[in-house]
């Protein structure tokens, strides 16, 4: 763990020694002895008891057993009642807890309600808007656009105008989550009003700080509210003149414009690429290519856009701004574009990863010029760019790229085989099927899925026999794309199939097949799917829990929220009472170590406190030493913590997500998820802001050293080793 755990357990800490025995004065009672009363909590007890019950997703403890009295004693011709057994430990209940003298309490409470997410916790929480302190209504303003319950919509258009900017701001960001459209006109109010306060018109083009000015924060959060809202009028009368052009040139409203998705935001999307800071370039570049370069569906690309893109593409811009700017290319569908990518394509000085990017594009455009500079890269020794360009070319011209193929052996690496599967699966089906068919018997099971799914595509014949032999793979992810696209079939001998497998997946350590198994037989309807969906409901894992709940609802049967709780964890109660979890001494630091160079994490205990223990936790197992960066998306991640290497692995089990209020600026550390409550051991790093992650995923730690080796990344780059300094101990695997 990160520093020393509690010798004794809060469960411990809570009882009493036994009743006194009767005094002699007294004479011999045979009324039942009454238990000592429970010591009132401490407040680590009562911080672990949060902890423990937003870990197992449940708003309460189950009421406490009493003990059974012993029998009365016969002492001669007298009866002695024997001393009364203690009284079982205190019951917690987060609702409860709420109303704590201690604001601390108070605050954590609200958080937990709002990630165990019950829609009973809602009421509970809009009372909690009341508050006296505003940490604490800032606290339920979030958790209520945590749990998403309309219900809340109406206090919450209250709390806009809360004497605290910071609670104005988390209100606006509930309704958004929430889906109030009714409160966009409050909300657009508050925007303008930061406006005008002129607060946010001394903020920096690319001011990335958090937390800012609390009007600032409440400015900010009311942009992405509008956004989630899609209410580009009250957004635009905030934000933007006349001319449609900002009058904030703050990076978030770049954002903001590109993220609503209206053609109406093209003249400011184009004013940012020109005149922003570094962040807005890349943001508003990112929504021209969104847009296509269109004000309105069915119209012609606006003619500026490709000239207002070209420069972004030099050398000197970073990295995120020149990514941006190459995909928009691709997007906006400008045959003017083919020049500058395939330019980029030929550069000296180009790195691999933005070839990578003008590879994508020139397939998106289907520029049959390109072609010939696409066949160069085909010798190229970065693999990812081999496979991207023999995709490419199956895009643009399937007869040259069936002309290439005859001329090549099959690719060493696993990563070009499977791009190659997928590229087949879009030409002729009689000129496929044989060569994927032939692809069944590679070697690298990470081939196999792309494999499966373009024999689906090019409808192969016989195929649902091949995939129902292939729900018998060793590997779970072969299983699970089988499942998936047996799934579709919904023949009786597929469902019998499925339903085989998925009493064969209990097996599994991970629950990736079995939530597919049960995904496909719920694509079959409820007689096929409903056995199966109700005993997923005491799934060893949480996961599968709650996607079998969710499945069943997909078919009209409701499930009780109790029939899946509590969530089942490792440990007992003892795990929760870490004094490190409530009161570190140090922040502590990651240091990830590789082909590029070394970058350090600062890890947020106190946000994410069982999310930074099980990152240490397989640290010290060394479980990330000698791991690749699987993904890479330059401008938006880069992302690790798979040992298969192709985004499907994990730990064997899951953790619960602790989504907290800290937002995805640059640097920002998140837990990847498959659904909520899926995280384990991959993790993302951002190249730049990311809103749109904000409250969906976990923030466990930023980069505060190194960024400019996160730039650098590549996909298939090595992290050669990462340790942690807690403040008291180096925690590593042990020398190999």
């Amino acid at each position: 763990m990160i520093a020393r755990r509690l010798a004794v357990s809060f469960f411990g800490l809570a009882a009493v020694a036994c009743a006194a025995t009767v005094p002699p004065a007294v004479a011999p009672s045979t009324a039942p002895a009454v238990a000592a009363a429970a010591a009132p909590p401490t407040l680590d007890q009562k911080l672990a008891a949060i902890l423990r019950l937003e870990d197992a997703r449940v708003l309460r403890d189950p009421p406490p057993v009493a003990p059974t009295p012993s029998a009365p004693v016969a002492r001669g011709r007298r009866t002695s009642q024997p001393p009364a057994p203690p009284g079982p430990p205190p019951g917690f209940d987060l609702v409860t807890l709420l109303h704590d003298p201690e604001g601390r309490i108070r605050r954590a409470s609200a958080l937990a309600i709002g990630r165990v997410g019950l829609p009973e916790g809602a009421s509970a929480l809009v009372t909690t808007l009341d508050d006296g302190d505003p940490e604490v209504r800032e606290a339920a303003a979030f958790a209520l656009g945590l749990i998403g319950d309309r219900v809340a919509a109406s206090r919450l258009t209250t709390a806009l105008t809360d004497p605290d900017a910071r609670v104005q701001g988390r209100a606006a960001e509930a309704l958004g989550r929430v889906g109030a459209s009714d409160a966009a006109g409050a909300i657009g109010k508050l925007v303008s009003a930061e406006v005008a306060a002129g607060a946010v018109a001394r903020v920096g083009d690319d001011e990335l700080g958090h937390p800012l000015d609390p009007d600032v924060e409440a400015f900010r959060l009311g942009l992405y509210a509008l956004v989630q809202l899609k209410a580009w009028d009250p957004m635009a009368a905030a934000v933007l003149d006349a001319r449609g052009e900002p009058v904030v040139r703050w990076w978030p409203v770049a954002y903001a414009v590109y993220r609503i998705q209206d053609g109406r935001a093209l003249p400011a999307l184009k004013w940012f690429v020109r005149r922003g800071g570094v962040e807005s370039r890349a943001l508003a570049a990112r929504g021209l290519g969104a847009l296509k370069g269109r004000q309105a569906d069915g119209a012609a690309p606006d003619p500026e856009v490709v000239p207002a893109l070209v420069p972004l593409v030099g050398g000197e811009q970073p990295a995120r701004v020149r990514a941006a700017a190459v995909r928009a290319l691709g997007q906006v569908g400008d045959d003017r574009a083919v020049p500058t990518l395939v330019g980029l394509l030929r550069a000296q000085d180009a790195d691999d990863t933005m070839r990578l990017e003008a590879v994508g594009a020139l397939a998106a455009l289907g520029a049959g010029d390109a072609v010939t500079s696409l066949q160069d890269m085909l010798s190229a020794r970065w693999a990812p760019l081999r496979g991207a360009a023999l995709s490419a070319i199956a895009t643009i011209d399937p007869t040259t790229f069936l002309f290439v193929l005859s001329g090549l052996d099959p690719d060493p690496s696993w990563i070009v085989r499977a791009q190659l599967a997928s590229a087949l699966g879009s030409i002729d089906p009689q000129l496929a099927r044989p060569k994927l068919t032939a692809m069944l018997n590679d070697g690298d099971s990470r081939v196999l899925g792309p494999v499966l799914e373009a024999l689906a595509k090019v409808e192969a014949p016989g195929l649902e026999v091949v995939l129902i032999d292939f729900l018998a793979s060793q590997d779970f992810v072969v299983r699970a794309t089988a499942a998936r696209l047996l799934g579709a079939a919904k023949t009786p001998r597929a469902i019998a199939a499925l339903q085989e497998a998925y009493q064969q997946s209990k097996r599994d350590d991970t629950y990736v097949s079995r939530a597919a198994i049960l995904a496909a037989l719920a694509a079959g309807g409820a007689e096929a799917a409903g056995p199966s969906l109700r005993d997923a409901l005491a799934d060893s894992d949480w996961a599968v829990r709650r996607r079998a709940a969710e499945l069943l609802g997909t078919l009209g049967e409701k499930v009780d929220p109790s029939a899946i709780r509590p969530a089942p964890v490792a440990g007992g109660p003892e795990r929760y009472a870490d004094e490190a979890f409530w009161h570190p001494t140090y922040s502590p630091h990651a240091y990830f170590e590789t082909d590029k160079g070394t970058f350090t994490v600062e890890l947020a205990v106190l946000e994410a406190p069982l999310t930074v223990a099980n990152f240490t936790a397989l640290v010290r197992r060394g479980y990330f030493d000698d791991t690749t960066f699987h993904r890479v998306v330059p401008g938006f991640v880069i992302q690790g913590g798979d040992p298969r290497e192709d985004g499907e692995g994990g730990p064997g089990y899951t953790i619960r997500d602790e989504t907290n209020l800290r937002p995805y600026l640059r640097g920002a550390v998140g837990m990847a998820l498959d659904w909520a409550d899926t995280g384990g051991s991959q993790f993302f790093v951002t190249h730049g802001p990311q809103p749109h992650l904000d409250g969906r995923y976990a923030v466990f730690g930023r980069v505060v050293d190194g960024m400019d080796v996160v730039d650098r990344i590549a996909r298939g780059d090595r992290i050669t080793r990462v340790w942690v300094w807690d403040g008291v101990e180096r925690i590593a695997a042990p020398e190999r």
